[in-house]
């Protein structure tokens, strides 16, 4: 019974997670259903005033700021970075090595996302800005124009080796896909979704299981299978992806590998 009860544990890859009466909202953990992804991932909501400290003796952490105005301060160094919200204004993101105290103080109501996981290497903590994000268009024009997306990465392996993590964003144009064609990577995956509007919605593709995306949502992608995204027509989808590498075998951004039923699609007339 045990044992049964622990693959059902293993096997969810869906979630619809809420905010408690501390504000926070729990994704990913280490020994939730969702312990696959070798990440602890959450939301806080902040007030005016509020701050929160982050600071772990074996994982290393980044914070990345939602919407709101806050205050980064770590290591003696203390920046104020402001964010509309996710679908007009890039990312502001602090990332740091185990030891490391990053402190979050909201100058009014803010949200952040904070991602964790095990790492046994120090790195300097680095600020990441917009700038260093930018919005790159991916599959425009492509598939009978239905895969257009914006898409960032804050940082990966190119750009932190050092880190066990990757974190980047995506804003996928109305009605269109993402993460076409349908493809795969040993690592896995986690991604929240925002919507432009409170009744906007989705379709999340995990293997041969599909789910309804709604605001705060989020796919928990194990490794090897296939993980396209929809959006419904008339509303604009955000993705934060985050992935856990695996120990040797780092995702890198040449790891896409496209399912090869669907490959004829790139040279299709539509």
């Amino acid at each position: 019974m045990r044992k049964n009860s622990m693959k059902n544990m293993e096997e969810k890859v869906f979630g619809y997670p809420q905010y408690d009466s501390n504000g926070e909202m729990v994704l990913t953990t280490y020994d939730n259903e969702y312990r696959a992804m070798r990440m602890d991932i959450r939301l806080y909501t902040l007030y005016a005033g509020q701050s929160r400290s982050f600071e772990s003796e074996k994982e290393e952490t980044a914070v990345l700021l939602l919407s709101g105005k806050i205050i980064f301060a770590w290591g003696g160094n203390q920046e104020t970075v402001s964010r509309k919200d996710v679908f007009t204004q890039g990312p502001w993101a602090l990332h740091a090595s185990k030891n490391h105290k990053i402190t979050v103080t909201a100058l009014e109501e803010s949200e952040i996302l904070v991602q964790k996981t095990l790492n046994e290497r120090e790195f300097a903590s680095r600020l990441y800005s917009p700038e260093d994000a930018p919005w790159i268009a991916s599959s425009k024009g492509k598939f009978g124009n239905t895969a257009n997306r914006l898409v960032n990465t804050i940082f990966d392996h190119d750009i932190c080796p050092e880190s066990n993590m990757v974190l980047g964003e995506v804003l996928n144009a109305r009605g269109n896909w993402s993460g076409y064609l349908p493809h795969r990577h040993p690592q896995p995956e986690t991604y929240l979704f925002k919507f432009d509007r409170p009744e906007g919605f989705g379709a999340s593709f995990v293997g041969d299981q599909v789910f309804k995306s709604v605001n705060n949502s989020f796919s928990a992608i194990p490794g090897g299978e296939l993980h396209p995204q929809a959006v419904a027509p008339g509303f604009q989808m955000y993705t934060c992806w985050m992935i856990r590498h695996l120990d040797d075998n780092p995702w890198l951004q040449t790891d896409r590998n496209e399912d090869e039923r669907y490959l004829w699609l790139h040279d299709a007339e539509f």
